[in-house]
């Protein structure tokens, strides 16, 4: 553990800023340490110990989290292709989604980090979905270790923090492309990959990513739900502007076919699945 988040008896530094809890969150480089922190500050901010003061001071301009050395990070297009027939490809396939659920965490701290003068309860839910993705990260890796590899094994991608710095400079952004578009992908696309681990006999992995499936329900909502708070708290139309959010950063990234049912258990409406469907054409 980084000793600048303990004390001399290896206790935790207890903050009283949410906010100041989540930088040290989106600061800490190991995987340990930011799964630690995350859980030790989402503990400590459900027992009311963390506060997001309305008279804090600006967030930080946005920068890249805290990384660990490996992976080494390439672009999307670099990373090779494999099948799950093999330990090795399993492997990938596993520390890939390990990846996202380590960005996840990132992304969610930043969330409750950088929007400020919000209600309580949008704090409380972007704690609880980086505490959640954190258990899911503990999860990946461990089982990763059990087919002989770790995290930073194998290389990875930067993509989901790049949507986050271009939507760094507005809430209503953030919320309707992050959890809506990016992190939603994984509704789309986990069934699909559970099917497969099942025929490959991979029991003990699609049991974690059924897990991760449910509880993602549940994340894309709040983004649903906030994206929606700050249309009305704003004054603009929210099926408009969902379409113009996509068209504006996403669209060339949208890929179908769009699972309908868990996006309508996460918030999205029949016309904005149109509207994905219809940009990703």
């Amino acid at each position: 553990m980084d000793p600048s988040f303990r004390w001399d008896d290896g206790s935790f530094f207890m903050f009283s800023s949410l906010f100041d809890a989540a930088r040290a969150c989106l600061d800490a480089a190991s995987p340990d340490d930011k799964v630690a922190l995350t859980q030790e500050y989402a503990a400590a901010f459900s027992r009311c110990e963390l506060r997001a003061d309305a008279d804090a001071p600006a967030p930080q301009p946005i920068r890249m989290p805290g990384r660990p050395v490996r992976p080494k990070l390439v672009p999307s297009r670099e990373l090779p292709q494999r099948g799950l027939g093999s330990v090795e490809g399993r492997a990938a396939f596993i520390h890939a989604i390990a990846h996202i659920e380590l960005n996840a965490i990132d992304l969610a701290w930043d969330a409750a980090y950088r929007f400020r003068g919000m209600p309580a309860g949008f704090y409380a839910d972007w704690v609880s979905v980086a505490n959640d993705e954190s258990r899911h990260f503990v999860l990946l890796r461990d089982r990763l270790r059990e087919f002989g590899y770790d995290y930073g094994d194998f290389d990875a991608h930067n993509g989901l923090w790049e949507m986050t710095e271009k939507t760094a400079h507005d809430g209503m952004a953030r919320m309707a492309l992050v959890p809506r578009v990016l992190e939603a992908r994984g509704l789309d696309v986990t069934p699909g990959m559970i099917a497969k681990l099942r025929n490959a006999g991979d029991k003990p992995t699609a049991e974690i990513l059924e897990l991760i499936l449910r509880e993602e329900v549940a994340h894309v909502a709040a983004g649903s739900h906030w994206f929606r708070w700050y249309c009305q708290r704003d004054g603009f139309e929210p099926h408009s502007t969902f379409r113009a959010l996509l068209a504006k950063y996403a669209g060339p990234t949208l890929r179908g076919p769009f699972n309908h049912d868990a996006r309508l258990l996460a918030g999205f409406d029949a016309e904005e699945i149109a509207a994905l469907e219809q940009l990703s054409a």
